[in-house]
């Protein structure tokens, strides 16, 4: 039997060994996408196109229909863009990172120090770049925008952050770019409506970070309430990442178990009491940090992370993303966050969870705060 001996030679051997359903070691434990990562490293591969269903290597004839699933463009290399850089560089997901800032010797800044970091992560390529090195990006992920202030709220920022977006989307757009768009800035959700508005993107490919970060920080609050593992709650925000957002209670559970019932369990009986007191929190969570330290980006940049590991791993998660409204609860032509199937081809379907009539009529109402300032919008 031949030893294999070179990096190149053993993702091969993998891919090889997979494709043949061999049961061997690491090969066994991987999944097709998995491997398609692994063999992304390798010079000349890791380019999938966006039409293939099939979900394997492609080496497309037709470049601008050619992503690299190993390569991500990050715009803006503000806290959170920075923050969330890092947090990239640190996942392996991707070899090759470009940043992008209307500063570029800030893009430059950030990109040497973080770089300084790869040898004791993977290997990657990590640059400032510009508008022309983001076409074969599989995720371009925007999170330029004025900063929040203290006192300021998210929707405070609409015509700053969508002025910005006006000079940034129309760029992205005449590139022809076949990745997904992930809109990080705030607001989060007006600012994924002004993407897909002015970018000419399916709705699928444009996708807000929306209320997966409030989802966490409820999921850790009711961790903490109930001296359980965050990680088996399985509750969401949704509406509008802002003061609007809605607790989804009624449907919250943990491992199955219905949220008030659990409570009861862990010796909680005042619930609307406790719920109320934990919306709030959750609610007020980046008022609070951004008083005491000015910015947030640590939590978001754990959200950018998972996101990015949800659409490049195919895992077709659940996550509370913002998206276009298409009915679901009398609700139209309204990007917010409500959960969704969330793979290679970014927003897959919409999941419409159970709500009581409160919740209803407050996500109604959310929707309809958000089309309030999407009509003063001059687009």
């Amino acid at each position: 039997m031949r030893i294999v001996k070179t990096d190149c030679e053993y993702f091969i051997f993998l891919w090889t060994a997979y494709k043949r359903k061999v049961r061997i070691g690491l090969a066994a434990a991987l999944t097709e996408e998995e491997v398609f990562v692994m063999l992304g490293l390798l010079p000349g591969i890791g380019c999938l196109d966006r039409n293939d269903s099939g979900g394997g290597i492609f080496m497309g004839q037709n470049k601008d229909a050619q992503v690299n699933l190993r390569k991500v463009a990050m715009i803006g290399c503000g806290f959170v863009g920075s923050a969330s850089a890092f947090s990239l560089m640190q996942s392996g997901l991707f070899s090759e990172m470009v940043l992008i800032d209307a500063d570029q010797e800030r893009a430059e800044g950030e990109a040497m120090d973080i770089s300084h970091g790869v040898p004791f992560a993977r290997e990657m390529k990590i640059y400032a770049g510009n508008y022309d090195d983001i076409t074969d990006a599989a995720i371009i992920i925007i999170t330029a925008g004025a900063n929040q202030k203290p006192e300021e709220t998210r929707l405070d920022l609409v015509h700053k952050n969508v002025g910005i977006f006006k000079s940034i989307i129309p760029e992205i757009a005449k590139r022809n770019c076949q990745g997904i768009l992930l809109v990080v800035s705030n607001p989060v959700d007006i600012l994924t409506y002004t993407a897909l508005k002015l970018s000419g993107f399916t709705e699928n490919r444009v996708i807000g970070s929306g209320t997966v970060l409030d989802t966490a920080r409820l999921k850790y609050e009711l961790g903490k309430h109930l001296s359980v593992d965050s990680k088996s709650v399985h509750a969401f925000i949704i509406g509008e990442h802002g003061d609007s957002e809605i607790a989804a209670f009624s449907s919250a559970n943990v491992s199955g178990i219905a949220l008030s019932e659990f409570c009861e369990m862990r010796g909680h009986y005042a619930h609307d009491e406790n719920s109320r007191q934990i919306a709030e929190r959750v609610k007020n969570s980046a008022y609070d940090i951004i008083k005491k330290k000015r910015a947030t980006y640590y939590g978001i940049a754990m959200a950018v992370k998972r996101i990015c590991e949800v659409i490049i791993r195919d895992e077709k998660s659940i996550l509370p993303v913002s998206s276009m409204m298409h009915g679901a609860y009398g609700l139209e032509d309204v990007v917010l966050s409500m959960p969704a199937v969330v793979g290679k081809h970014g927003v897959e379907t919409q999941v419409p969870i159970p709500l009581d009539k409160e919740e209803i009529e407050k996500l109604q109402k959310s929707a309809e705060t958000l089309k309030e300032i999407i009509r003063d919008v001059e687009w």
